[in-house]
């Protein structure tokens, strides 16, 4: 390549030199006009102008002859195989591939155009190589070989007709027109047509490249193709796909080119018996440059096979974040991949980028990845797709293939600094945190409907159904972290984990809710940030309780309290009340209760409704009816003009209980309409549920007589549970159904409820709900 470029300078500088020295002796003319005579001026004029014909002049000649030399080249580079000069080359070592070539050479008998593809550095070129030599017997006309990528440029149309015609001893065509080139095509069909020759056209980058040569005759030429798998759509060609060897074949390439190293140290271990061997061609994703390279210089240097592993999975397996130091064998293994080089610049960057994440991305999320607008994106996804390094997956999404996804890490390692990799991340996170916020802020509000009760276009629970694999994958990446997070991205993991978290809490996906929480609290940062940690324990305290575990829930929220600040503290203090009410130690729940509300700034009006509820509720377990009432009526006036149906209705629930104790029965039926309108208000399936227990329980332990709209109530609960998973809300919810059937008189109904009641219970892990349930069978009283 050295060579050929260097004649073109010297043409380039002869041609630039005598246009300047023109210049020079032109301006010398002026300045020395007013001292010379006339005849030294035209003098300098004269030779001023042969100097400028002179250099150019030169520069044509050498541009010539670089041209004729590049022709001969390619006279003999397609000289016939039976010619004292044979092109076409044996591959050397042509190692694993078993039956791959045998097949292209059974392809070619009956076909007219046979093409080996598979992304670049694949093997193609080997494959057709080796197919080729296999079949010389069969082609006694000959066989012309020629690469049409030449010096890493691929040849246009024109030339490749052209290169063919000067050794077939037909006309080139005169332009690169359509009808030009399909003139020349012809003449080079009508030479061939009759003859056992075989045209082996290599590097073959783009279908233009080819397409005037199909089909290449009627009768007994064929055409052998190697390239990129857009071959493949050409008419007239049978495509041969060429994908990685497998592991085996990858082990003997590491293998074969070790054996072959001239300075190999001795007594070298088989590589065939390491496994540390197959692990190290995973990572290469079994590219075969890689890997006979990487065999090369290990058996040359002495390298131990567990060495190199541990480097290059250091490479491709230390967060982006983390600083090490760096590797020679990860930058050679980087350095031989001659598919990613191929790559525009912007393309090679998106693809490092990809790998940050482990699971797919759709098109704005890799928009925000990579700072682009989405009309590149998509050029550059096209750009990938095509070189095989990307797949698509559901939702119009895109992921480093997995046989690749190593490799990309280690590219994104040797090519980028540390500043630049957290930056990506720190986009991705953020990306995702802002939208997930949104989605969560459009279920807390009216559930997923709008004030006219129309579904919304961008609907919550499918951007979270189709996401769920990404935030998780996001959150829980710095798991394996041993420092704090960037600020950078630490802000926004930490906003990402929330919206998750609440997500979950919503969706009642508890195990993966407290996997979250764990992971929270195992990385670095949450010990270097007692909020963080405290906002963990918070919400494992919460899961807790959910899970009917009072204990466990108040050993969680005994560590958020001391860990979180002002407000946290505030809502981990409310939450320890609940907890403590639940284990009925009324006196320390009230003290917890009234602590959180002092707690509450003046501002966040929820948080003081919260706040209220509960420690009305707390004050009406202790009999403090009166307080109870003022609190209660407080809570309701606050969560109406918020729009918090779900608030709204517990708060008059348990008015209706305040009010039926102090005999208000009027001031009671008449908060129970309110809070069953709320109730039918309420779209959520998992709240609404929820809500829809409390009540039919509620209207059991306060009204008996009015066991039959209980009932209802219960059964509505029971179906919108019975749509997820059984959990210990649908135990609890056939126990009081069990318990309104008995007050109904239907003592076998009630029986089989509470039967299935004990056994969601047990299998939910509810003990005090198998516990209640085992109670009524065996005919113990309960608690009305």
């Amino acid at each position: 390549m050295r060579s050929d470029r260097r004649p073109r300078l010297v043409s380039l500088l002869l041609a630039v030199g005598g246009v300047a020295g023109a210049g020079a002796s032109a301006l010398l003319g002026n300045i020395t006009g007013n001292l010379l005579s006339e005849l030294s001026v035209a003098v300098l004029g004269s030779a001023s102008l042969g100097l400028a014909v002179l250099g150019i002049t030169a520069s044509f000649v050498v541009e010539w002859r670089r041209r004729q030399r590049g022709q001969l080249a390619d006279e003999e580079n397609l000289a016939p195989a039976g010619s004292s000069a044979p092109t076409l080359p044996w591959p050397g070592r042509y190692i694993g591939r078993r039956g791959q070539a045998e097949a292209v050479v059974d392809r070619l008998a009956p076909e007219h155009a046979v093409a080996v593809v598979g992304r670049r550095g694949v093997g193609t070129s080997s494959c057709a190589r080796q197919a080729a030599n296999l079949c010389r017997d069969d082609f006694r006309d000959g066989q012309y070989y020629l690469d049409l990528r030449r010096d890493g440029r691929a040849r246009s149309p024109r030339e490749v007709l052209s290169a063919l015609a000067r050794v077939l001893g037909t006309r080139p065509p005169r332009s690169g027109r359509a009808d030009d080139l399909a003139e020349a095509a012809d003449e080079l069909r009508g030479e061939l047509d009759g003859r056992k020759v075989l045209l082996v056209l290599d590097n073959v980058d783009s279908p233009a490249q080819v397409r005037p040569l199909l089909p290449p005759t009627a009768r007994t030429c064929r055409l052998l193709l190697a390239g990129t798998g857009r071959l493949a759509d050409l008419d007239g060609v049978v495509a041969h796909s060429l994908l990685e060897p497998e592991v085996d074949d990858a082990v003997e390439m590491f293998a074969a080119a070790g054996a072959a190293t001239p300075l190999a140290r001795p007594h070298r271990p088989d590589p065939r018996t390491d496994p540390a061997v197959r692990a190290i061609v995973e990572l290469c994703g079994r590219q075969p440059r890689t890997v006979t390279e990487l065999g090369r210089r290990t058996a040359q240097h002495g390298w131990r096979h567990s060495d190199v592993l541990h480097s290059l999975r250091r490479a491709a397996d230390t967060p982006p974040h983390q600083r090490i130091a760096g590797s020679p064998v990860a930058g050679l293994v980087t350095a031989r991949d001659t598919a990613y080089h191929a790559l525009s610049g912007e393309a090679r960057r998106l693809w490092r980028l990809l790998s940050l994440s482990s699971v797919p991305l759709d098109r704005p999320t890799i928009a925000a990845l990579a700072r682009r607008r989405p009309d590149r994106v998509a050029v550059l996804l096209d750009e990938l797709a095509d070189g095989a390094f990307v797949v698509g997956a559901r939702g119009d999404r895109y992921e480093v293939r997995p046989l690749l996804a190593g490799y990309a890490r280690m590219h994104l390692r040797e090519a980028g600094s540390v500043r630049h990799r957290v930056s990506a991340q720190a986009r991705l996170t953020r990306h995702l945190a802002r939208g997930a916020e949104r989605h969560m802020a459009a279920l807390a509000v009216a559930g997923v409907i709008d004030r006219d009760r129309r579904l919304l276009d961008d609907d919550p629970y499918s951007w979270f159904d189709l996401h769920q694999e990404l935030l998780m994958a996001v959150v829980k990446v710095p798991a394996g972290a041993v420092e704090t997070l960037p600020r950078r991205v630490r802000d926004w993991w930490f906003r990402l984990a929330v919206a998750l978290c609440g997500w979950l809490a919503h969706a009642e996906r508890l195990d993966e809710w407290e996997e979250v929480c764990q992971t929270v609290l195992a990385n670095p940062t949450a010990q270097d940030r007692p909020e963080i940690a405290g906002w963990a324990h918070n919400e494992l305290g919460v899961l807790r309780r959910r899970r009917h575990d009072p204990h466990g829930a108040v050993a969680a929220l005994s560590l958020a309290v001391a860990g979180r600040g002002r407000r946290g503290t505030a809502q981990a203090r409310m939450n320890l009340g609940l907890a403590l009410l639940d284990l009925g130690r009324l006196d320390e729940a009230v003290e917890q209760l009234e602590l959180s509300r002092r707690h509450r700034a003046r501002a966040d009006r929820a948080g003081n409704a919260l706040s209220d509820l509960a420690l009305g509720a707390a004050r009406l377990a202790r009999g403090e009816l009166d307080s109870a009432k003022d609190l209660l009526v407080r809570a309701a006036d606050r969560f109406r003009p918020l729009g918090d149906s779900r608030g709204y209705a517990a708060a008059l629930t348990n008015l209706v209980l305040v009010y039926s104790a102090l005999g208000e029965h009027l001031d009671a039926g008449q908060a129970w309409q309110a809070a069953l309108r709320e109730y039918e208000s309420v779209i959520d399936p998992t709240h609404r549920a929820t809500a829809l227990l409390n009540a039919g329980a509620a209207l059991l332990s306060v009204a008996p007589g009015q066991a039959r709209q209980a009932y209802g109530l219960l059964a509505e609960s029971r179906r919108l549970r019975e749509q997820g998973r059984p959990n210990a809300g649908l135990g609890r919810t056939l126990l009081h159904l069990g318990d309104a059937a008995a007050a109904l008189g239907d003592d076998d109904e009630a029986r089989r409820h509470w039967v299935d009641a004990a056994t969601i219970c047990e299998a939910a892990g509810d003990s005090d709900g198998q516990q209640a349930a085992d109670a009524r069978l065996a005919g113990e009283p309960h608690p009305e």
